[in-house]
């Protein structure tokens, strides 16, 4: 699958983002306490990605609001993400901090945690890249 093409489904692209995350050296390599969960809203698809010692233990593909409970959130509209989709990205769609600041991506919840995964969560958003966008 390549960033230009759109994943068939959401489950779809849930597990080749998992499967991408699981495989990736660097996350395995630094990953050993990341552990969390964050929603990854892109307006028409949500996505809860729980984590446990650097491995994606499940991506729950639209969960209602009560449904998986997570520790922060990562939202933004569906062409910013599909931004982040890119082989090489559009300046501002290169990483969570540039989008934040000059596009619509919003980090919310307790953002103590991102940061303290901050490498990892980089990297996980790096491989939209690889995987496509997630809508």
């Amino acid at each position: 699958m390549t960033a230009a093409t759109r994943a068939p489904s959401a489950q779809a692209w849930a597990d080749a983002f998992a499967e991408a995350s699981n495989t990736d050296p660097e996350i395995q390599a630094h990953g050993k306490y990341f552990t969390c969960s964050y929603l990854l809203d892109a307006t028409e698809r949500r996505y809860v990605v729980e984590v446990q010692s650097g491995r994606v233990v499940n991506v729950a593909v639209d969960p209602g609001p009560l449904d998986v409970a997570y520790d922060f959130a990562i939202r933004a509209s569906a062409e910013t993400w599909r931004g982040f989709g890119e082989p090489v990205p559009a300046p501002m769609y290169h990483g969570i901090w540039a989008a934040t600041f000059q596009r619509d991506m919003r980090l919310e919840g307790k953002v103590l945690v991102l940061m303290q995964n901050l490498r990892c969560i980089t990297r996980q958003i790096e491989l939209l890249r690889v995987v496509g966008a997630p809508v």
